[in-house]
Order: structure tokens, then C-alpha cells, then sequence
């Protein structure tokens, strides 16, 4: 499952991408919000898109608020999150592939919807390359987390 959630600057980019996995038939959730008309705060979003995923080991959410950071350190703030703010093809794909990166946060302000979708679909197409190193790397993330 892939939750989405988004502030009011991300409800576009949001709307672009439920109907980009409507097309591609992935099963999806979307938390909020449901119109750019109201401004809200990027927590409201995030933490039920991180919570649900840091209980599962292969859901996955995306969030998009203006600059994708208020999202990142929001979603980061759950045990077993890795949530990353990506601008490029080249970053989403790298997230995945090194860092099992299971929360994709975007910038509504400084990546276009054409530029969204080219990151999303990397993300959901690139695997984890479960190499030891790395799988050593998130038992150190988690036992450092307090």
C-alpha cells in the first residue's frame, strides 16, 4: 500500500499523482489533505502516512508539502522511518537502492508534476539492495533512536 498525504501546497502534486497510480493500478491511500483552498500544517499529513508505514514492512507513503522538508522531519520522527526529500530520478532511485528509503517526500514548490512523476515511478520500480553493509547501517539507526 502507498498512503499520500499532503499539505496545501502539495495538494496538486498529490492529485497528479493518485491519478498516475490510478493508471498504473497501485493500490493507494490518501490521507489528506483535500483541497489547496485551506491552509493547513504538514504534521497533519505526515505522521498518519508515517505511523501506518513504520508498522508495516512493505507499505511505503509519499508526502509533499512546499519544500518537502517539513515532511521529511516529520515523518522521520517515527521508529523504522526512512523518509527522504528527493528532487531527481537519479536521488529517487539511489534512496531506494542504498538507503530502503520507505517514505518519498517532495517539494511542491521546486519540482514540477512532469519532474514528480519521473521520481515517483523510479522510486516504486527501483528495489533495495539488501547488501550487508546496509542492512548493518539501519540496526545502528535504530538502536540510536531515543
Amino acid at each position: 500500500m502507498i498512503y499520500l498525504g499532503a499539505d496545501y501546497a502539495g495538494y496538486k502534486h498529490k492529485q497528479a499523482i493518485i491519478t498516475h497510480l490510478m493508471k498504473r493500478r497501485i493500490k493507494f491511500h490518501d490521507l489528506g489533505c483535500h483541497s489547496d483552498r485551506v491552509k493547513n500544517d504538514f504534521p497533519d499529513y505526515a505522521w498518519p502516512a508515517a505511523k501506518k508505514v513504520s508498522r508495516s514492512k512493505n507499505d511505503r507513503a509519499i508526502l509533499i508539502c512546499g519544500t518537502g522538508i517539513g515532511m521529511s522531519v516529520a515523518a522521520n520522527r517515527f521508529r523504522h522511518i526512512r523518509a527522504a526529500l528527493v528532487y531527481s530520478v537519479k536521488q529517487a532511485k539511489v534512496a531506494r537502492q542504498f538507503d530502503n528509503v520507505n517514505v518519498l517526500c517532495l517539494s511542491a514548490w521546486s519540482t514540477d508534476n512532469r519532474t514528480v512523476l519521473k521520481i515517483v515511478n523510479a522510486w516504486l520500480a527501483t528495489p533495495f539492495e539488501k547488501l550487508p553493509r546496509r542492512l548493518k547501517r539501519f540496526t545502528k539507526l535504530d538502536a540510536w533512536r531515543t
